[in-house]
């Protein structure tokens, strides 16, 4: 996915407007270092034989907040600086194992502008691996109504998603 979002303007934004396709290939280190970096010290993301002896699944496998962290970043990558994530509810459905790629797609559900001016984007995002839902998501976030909004920049009051 290209920073070329970093300008997104909430009025630029419609409901059924699909966001850029982003994929990345999952390698032991990145299940291993998003469950260290997690304080997840669960063997089934760290030690291949546990995990496929006792666990009975086929390697490691990434753990919860390492998905929450990708999913993250592939939303505040196409809002750039000034987007905020107001809720974030995912079910992972399988497993993503090293040597996956996971496939990254989102679709715009609603547009909407709240009292206080701030444009919410309500996402259904969909994480695959070779075709296949390894994880649903539903996101809501805040994006710049205008060219001289930042979402960041808003009294205590205004961070109710």
């Amino acid at each position: 996915m290209t920073k070329s979002a970093a300008g997104l303007r909430g009025s630029s934004v419609t409901a059924g407007q699909r966001l850029p396709t982003f994929e990345v290939t999952i390698t032991a280190r990145t299940v291993v270092m998003g469950a260290s970096a997690s304080r997840d010290w669960q063997p089934q993301h760290h030690d291949h034989a546990w995990a496929v002896e006792r666990a009975g699944t086929r390697d490691i496998f990434l753990n919860t907040p390492t998905q929450a962290g990708w999913i993250e970043r592939y939303l505040t990558d196409w809002t750039g600086p000034y987007g905020r994530l107001g809720r974030l509810a995912f079910r992972m459905k399988t497993p993503v194992y090293p040597g996956d790629t996971l496939v990254f797609n989102a679709t715009v559900r609603e547009v909407q502008t709240d009292d206080q001016g701030t444009t919410w984007v309500d996402l259904d995002v969909d994480l695959t691996v070779d075709g296949t839902a390894v994880t649903e998501c539903s996101a809501r976030i805040a994006v710049p109504g205008g060219s001289s909004e930042n979402p960041w920049k808003r009294g205590p009051d205004r961070w109710r998603p």
